[in-house]
């Protein structure tokens, strides 16, 4: 019986030592197609979504196809990704499996790639798209230390008829199959789609909850189980639909494990929830652990940028404005706080706008490399970010005073591996708040010194292009260059985990101390900070 084509297998190595568990991939061709696919494929023990490629001749027409469900299959053509390949010949030669390979060589995404080949198969193919045209691509190798190598080749006396492209293929632009393709590997929870934050009340929506004049928006939102070692990420886009200023922006969850939560402050008045008292005369609400009473769990802080979107016709010659600026946290560490149930997920712009800003924002869950590792425990223990900024929550005003923040919490196990989630920010923009003058800040556990550091950006210049609206001074600066306690208009303010170790079952007490600045007339300064116990 007539030979019908050759199939190839590959292993995958590294540094020289080949990888056991990595699919090895199969490569089927003869005359008319060359298809790379791999075991798992083959044997139907792959797991969804998996990629198959198919080279048609002598067009050289390259088709991929996607599995994203049992049920979806996508696929695209690419009839020049062959045809333009530059590849530069040498005449360096090695055998493989017992066959004369030659060298050839091209780069991909700055990565060096050698290619070796061998036209005494008289067939055409190979593990990928690269060098199907010279002969029968026998091992790449990348930057010299990755390779896929041929381990064993086997002439064919059938062409298996699972190989044949199925007709009923939906078809896409290249474009739009990559976009199917990576959306298919991870989980996406949308939560806001184009929502307005805004000094107003004329915004409604069914599934949203709007608190503050506008400025706070929340929903009830079912997050999936959420498995060891996953990634989890909060993503929020932003631009101004009217507010030229640079603005304080919150996304947080509203803790339901007491009796006592946010939203009934949200719903009741915020004098409901319990009142901190620093001995300055003022009742902070809302912001401490008590006994009955979980203050919110900060997802991310963010900080609006000048007028981005709704400010670009504010030219300057040189510069490009961004049309929206966009917001990605991995938010892995507070995973079991969401998974697998409902949650309120919230987000705060404090501006005083009729128009304020838009936003979008989702939750994605992405496969992990660790799952020996169970999901960490959270506490959250305080939280001074007023996010009813104008529903007449007071401002972090607290640190006018020695005794600062303090909270007294009762874990109710023994803890190990325990850290302490801090964001803080300062406020007060004019030349002697706190916004523009570093301040130490300063922890203490159980009465003794924990931590202390001294919060600040001084990299604002770098999302100038996200500021339009952005104040111009004569010295040549703007406004949004300005260094500041631990923000820029435009960013996200990342956490610190300051290690504690082990903490016995019990009741323990944190304090916060920042040197707050004095007030000058109605101007005043003021900490948003928020720490959650992270812990095994």
């Amino acid at each position: 019986m007539a030979q019908k084509g050759i199939l190839v297998e590959y292993q995958r190595s590294s540094n020289n030592k080949i990888l056991e568990s990595e699919d090895p991939t199969l490569v089927y061709a003869n005359a008319e197609q060359t298809v790379i696919t791999s075991r798992r494929i083959v044997n139907g023990e792959a797991k969804t979504p998996y990629e198959v490629f198919v080279v048609k001749r002598p067009s050289n027409a390259y088709y991929k196809l996607t599995q994203i469900t049992a049920q979806q299959q996508i696929a695209t053509i690419d009839s020049s990704a062959i045809n333009k390949q530059k590849l530069e010949i040498t005449t360096e030669s090695k055998k493989i499996l017992g066959y004369t390979c030659y060298r050839a060589r091209t780069t991909v995404n700055s990565n060096s790639i050698d290619i070796w080949y061998t036209t005494e198969l008289k067939i055409k193919g190979g593990p990928s798209d690269l060098g199907q045209n010279l002969g029968f691509v026998l091992e790449v190798v990348r930057n010299g230390n990755s390779a896929v190598t041929a381990s064993k080749i086997e002439h064919l006396k059938t062409w298996p008829q699972a190989l044949s492209l199925p007709a009923n293929l939906t078809y896409v632009d290249d474009l739009t199959y990559k976009d199917l393709l990576w959306k298919s590997r991870f989980i996406q929870i949308p939560i806001f789609k184009n929502e307005k934050i805004s000094f107003s009340d004329d915004s409604k929506s069914d599934s949203i909850l709007r608190f503050a004049q506008g400025t706070v928006i929340v929903k009830k939102v079912k997050i999936p189980k959420i498995a060891a070692g996953q990634n989890v990420f909060v993503q929020l886009t932003e631009k101004s639909k009217g507010d030229a200023y640079d603005r304080t922006g919150s996304v947080f969850i509203i803790p339901q494990d007491q009796h006592l939560s946010f939203l009934d402050g949200m719903q009741q008045g915020m004098n409901t929830l319990p009142l901190y008292d620093n001995g300055n005369g003022k009742k902070y609400q809302g912001v401490v652990r008590t006994a009955n009473y979980t203050p919110i769990l900060e997802l991310m802080r963010f900080f609006t940028p000048f007028g981005v979107s709704q400010f670009n016709y504010l030219k300057l010659k040189g510069k490009t404005w961004q049309d929206s600026v966009l917001y990605r946290q991995d938010i892995s560490e507070l995973a079991s706080a969401i998974s697998d149930r409902e949650v309120y997920v919230g987000t705060f712009i404090g501006n005083y706008d009729k128009n304020g800003h838009e936003v979008s924002l989702e939750l994605t869950v992405h496969p992990g490399f660790d799952n020996k590792h169970a999901l960490k425990k959270l506490l959250p223990i305080f939280n001074t970010t007023n996010v009813m900024e104008m529903g007449g929550q007071e401002y972090g005003t607290m640190f006018d005073k020695e005794k600062g923040l303090e909270v007294t919490f009762e874990l109710k196990e023994d803890a190990s591996n325990v850290q302490l989630r801090y964001v803080t920010t300062g406020h007060g923009g004019w030349g002697n708040g706190d916004e523009f003058v570093p301040k130490t800040n300063s922890l203490f556990l159980n009465g003794s010194a924990l931590f202390s550091y001294t919060p600040w950006r001084n990299d604002c210049g770098s999302y100038r292009l996200s500021n339009p609206a952005s104040g111009n001074f004569s010295n040549g600066l703007s406004s949004s260059d300005l260094s500041r306690s631990n923000w820029c208009p435009g960013t996200v303010t990342y956490p610190i985990f300051i290690d504690i170790g082990r903490l016995k079952a019990g009741k323990h007490t944190v304090r916060v101390q920042i040197p707050q600045g004095e007030s000058e007339g109605t101007s005043f300064s003021s900490w948003n900070v928020s720490g959650v116990l992270v812990y095994d």
